[in-house]
């Protein structure tokens, strides 16, 4: 989807993106304040962030019932939500073409003007702790939990998070909400067609009753360390077993590094024909392969995950470890190549198809700043080379950081095992 991108700072301290779609039918909008959970004062009060984030789209100075609140902001089909990470809390939207600067304003009196009403406060708590109950049932997400914090990062689990919300009290939302809702902590990318409407979305931004305040939030400086054991966690209920990788790099990978990292990915999961999924597919050992990198304020992560039968799983942990080394090893066909990147070009064609994921595509600008040049990324992924590929799969093993979990109604030796059997990958 063509779009032109273009940072605006405005004179009370805001600054983000206006990404004009010529010819959107809807506008997109996503705010971002560094106020996540890193920024909660004590572990005891861990949930506050989430509780405030729950609390600030209700009632508020304007609409003190928060019923009629949302039924204005979405009487024209507009959606709206917002999520609590580590780092943010990010509010977003979706709206028709017609009515943009109406929601936009009703949201900025969201944020600016919450009463935080007690009554409400009451029911989120509720609400969040049968979240945080709900969500411990997702097996993947419970597993990535608990490796995050054998890699030594301080973060509770989801059940351990539904009894820690009782600690929150609406005195500590209050507090948090001055700590970090201020407009020098704000970050937005407004997408949609703009043309004529730069100067309006600027006012927008530029009445917002919020206190201007000093700078924007750091993020901390964190770095891994290497899991002293396997991680398993034992759940009777689940017949097979969820399995994952991860290996960690305490650096930042640089753009062609990264961009290699990616084709990699493609190369050894991506598709049924890929070299680590499309064998394991093919001799009936897994329904799904699924692998992945990110990067983060201090580190770089890969990991891969599946599904397996626990007397599939060493079948499965000898194409791993054989595959990965031959790429590292460098011994990869060109034609593999070229298919991992013809793969890479239509998937990345494929994803900015709509005004959310246009959008979504410049998400790293929250982060630090960069804001993607997405005209140079076919050409990024064409120019991905035979020795960057193994270049960044040495890389991101070399550290020696990295370590395997099990979840599932089986053993805790089979961890032990298939620890084992994977060592060399750091090696």
């Amino acid at each position: 989807m063509k779009h032109t991108v273009n940072e605006v700072v405005l004179r009370n301290g805001a600054r983000g993106l206006l990404i004009n779609v010529p010819g959107a039918s809807v506008t997109s909008f996503e705010l971002n304040f560094r106020a996540g959970d890193y920024l909660t004062p004590a572990r005891k009060k861990w949930e506050t962030a989430h509780v405030m984030e729950h609390v600030i789209l209700g009632a508020n100075e304007d609409y003190p019932d928060s019923q009629a609140f949302q039924a204005e902001i979405h009487k024209n089909g507009a959606y709206t939500n917002a999520y609590t990470s580590y780092y943010n809390i990010n509010y977003v939207g979706e709206v028709a073409d017609f009515e943009w600067e109406r929601v936009m304003r009703l949201q900025m009196i969201a944020l600016a003007k919450p009463l935080f009403l007690e009554a409400e406060f009451a029911a989120e708590v509720g609400n969040i702790r049968d979240e945080m109950v709900g969500r411990s049932n997702q097996h993947f997400w419970s597993l990535a939990g608990e490796m995050t914090k054998a890699f030594g990062f301080k973060i509770p689990s989801d059940k351990e998070r539904s009894k820690l919300i009782d600690n929150v009290t609406r005195e500590d939302i209050t507090e948090h909400y001055k700590k970090t809702h201020f407009i020098k902590n704000l970050r937005f990318i407004i997408a949609g067609d703009l043309r004529g409407r730069r100067n309006a979305v600027k006012d927008v931004f530029e009445s917002i009753g919020m206190p201007v305040g000093v700078s924007r939030h750091k993020l901390p400086v964190e770095k891994a360390k290497k899991p002293p054991k396997p991680v398993f966690v034992s759940n009777k209920s689940v017949p097979n077993i969820y399995f994952g990788i991860s290996s960690v790099v305490n650096d930042k990978l640089s753009i062609p590094e990264d961009d290699a990292l990616g084709i990699a990915r493609v190369m050894l999961t991506e598709t049924l024909y890929s070299k680590i999924f499309g064998q394991a597919r093919e001799k009936g050992l897994v329904y799904a392969v699924h692998s992945g990198h990110h990067q983060n304020s201090r580190y770089a992560e890969w990991s891969l995950s599946t599904q397996v039968l626990p007397q599939n799983a060493p079948a499965l942990c000898d194409i791993v470890l054989r595959e990965i080394k031959k790429v590292q090893k460098g011994i990869i066909d060109d034609s593999d190549l070229e298919a991992a990147k013809q793969y890479a070009l239509g998937s990345f064609q494929r994803s900015m198809q709509t005004v959310g994921s246009v959008a979504g595509a410049y998400e790293r600008y929250f982060f630090d700043g960069y804001i993607e040049d997405m005209r140079t990324i076919p050409d990024r992924i064409k120019a991905v080379g035979h020795k960057d590929i193994p270049a960044v799969m040495n890389r991101i093993f070399a550290d020696d950081i990295g370590g395997i979990g099990v979840l599932g109604g089986v053993d805790s030796t089979i961890a032990q095992r298939l620890h084992d059997q994977l060592q060399p990958l750091w090696r």
